[in-house]
């Protein structure tokens, strides 16, 4: 190997190192921002019960390995949360995520090498390691959008059976009966519903469900449902006043996102539309002067 190979190697490890540092910050000040209330919370239920207390007793490799990168990078609270937003589905677990990166890492190394042919592929190997983050944000987001969607509706009917005379707890489990198909909201009432059957007080069962939710709007309704309790106020004007508002937001969001809708539409018109349409334009125009020159 020639100095230049040294050379080259020690700069492509060291931008990878660089890179990586970089962009971890990046999304760590990013999930930070967005996620910092719903650290706190769970940081202490995500100690009681972890899905990697089995690593620590394996001796392979691989499971080295997978608790080195637990424990050099932090990545055992952010794979936990990631994995409960979720929905804590039977697939992918926290420990699969974990896996999934690093295969993803290798993939993108071997790629990039093969195609290049060069040692500055290392440095697109710790971007390959955040690439399972970008799907599991995106079943993230459409989760909680099927929550939000559902949410307003909830909240009218638990208004409206507590308003007959039923407690709160009583009145989402009717709501649950009389439902034809579980949504991804009800689900999460279920499950809250459950847990306080199991032992759990009322106000840490929905503390809870706000956590699995990661959702601001279900963390106000948990809320306005403890001050309820506490303070003794009419909880049925609180939901109506709260739906109204969840509706009116979503309305909100709603109008601007139509407004952003014409602006978004010029980058597929710029790529996709205006050069075809040049194309069909120009080209027997083009095909002419090839020929032997316009005929004018």
């Amino acid at each position: 190997m020639t100095s230049w190979d040294l050379v080259m190697n020690g700069l492509a490890c060291g931008g990878s190192i660089a890179l990586y540092t970089a962009v971890r910050r990046l999304v760590a000040l990013g999930f930070e921002d967005s996620q910092e209330v719903l650290s706190k919370l769970t940081s202490s239920k995500l100690s009681e019960s972890s899905s990697f207390a089995a690593l620590e007793s394996k001796k392979g490799l691989l499971a080295k390995l997978d608790v080195w990168l637990l424990n050099r990078l932090g990545l055992k609270p952010r794979l936990e949360e990631t994995y409960l937003l979720m929905g804590s589905p039977v697939s992918p677990t926290p420990l699969q995520m974990l896996r999934y990166k690093k295969w993803a890492a290798l993939g993108l190394l071997a790629f990039t090498f093969l195609m290049t042919y060069s040692p500055l592929a290392l440095i697109f190997m710790p971007l390959g390691f955040f690439i399972p983050d970008v799907i599991f944000s995106g079943k993230i987001q459409k989760r909680q959008g099927e929550v939000l969607r559902n949410f307003p509706a909830l909240v009218d009917l638990a208004a409206l059976t507590i308003e007959s005379g039923l407690d709160y707890m009583s009145a989402l489990d009717r709501i649950l009966k009389t439902s034809y198909r579980k949504t991804e909201l009800e689900k999460e009432v279920e499950k809250t519903l459950k847990e306080v059957q199991l032992g759990y007080s009322r106000r840490e069962a929905l503390r809870r469900f706000a956590q699995r939710t990661g959702i601001q709007e279900v963390r106000s309704f948990v809320g306005l449902i403890i001050q309820s309790d506490e303070l003794g106020t009419s909880l049925v004007d609180l939901l109506r006043n709260f739906s109204t508002d969840m509706r009116f937001r979503r309305l909100n969001r709603a109008e601007k996102m139509a407004a952003q809708a014409s602006t978004k539409m010029l980058i597929p018109l710029f790529i996709f539309i205006f050069p075809t349409v040049f194309i069909l334009m120009l080209a027997p125009m083009v095909m002419e002067l090839v020929r032997g020159g316009l005929p004018f």
